[in-house]
């Protein structure tokens, strides 16, 4: 077997990554930590300052004040912009 035939075995569409998405988006998010893509700074989701509005939601950073997620929910969708943010880590149940 050479290298592209076994890179190719563990190429998948999308839908193989459904059970690792619920698990992670099934969970309680304020104990995940964010880093902000602008300054670095980092912390539990819960110190994001909020801007909540009928329309969705701005999360900022404290330190330096970029935005680090937005979320939007239409009737049909949930929109989740989180380019502000570096990483996120959100722990898993019973880990």
């Amino acid at each position: 077997m050479n290298e592209s035939t076994s890179v190719e075995s563990r190429r998948l569409d999308g839908n193989a990554a459904a059970g690792l998405c619920h698990e992670i988006f099934a969970v309680d998010i304020t104990s995940a930590v964010a880093r902000c893509a602008h300054c670095g700074a980092s912390g539990s989701f819960g110190t994001l300052v909020l801007y909540a509005q009928e329309m969705g939601a701005v999360l900022r950073c404290p330190s330096c004040e970029d935005v680090v997620m937005r979320i939007v929910r239409t009737p049909t969708h949930a929109w989740l912009d989180a380019s502000g943010a570096r990483s996120i880590a959100i722990p898993l149940p019973g880990a």
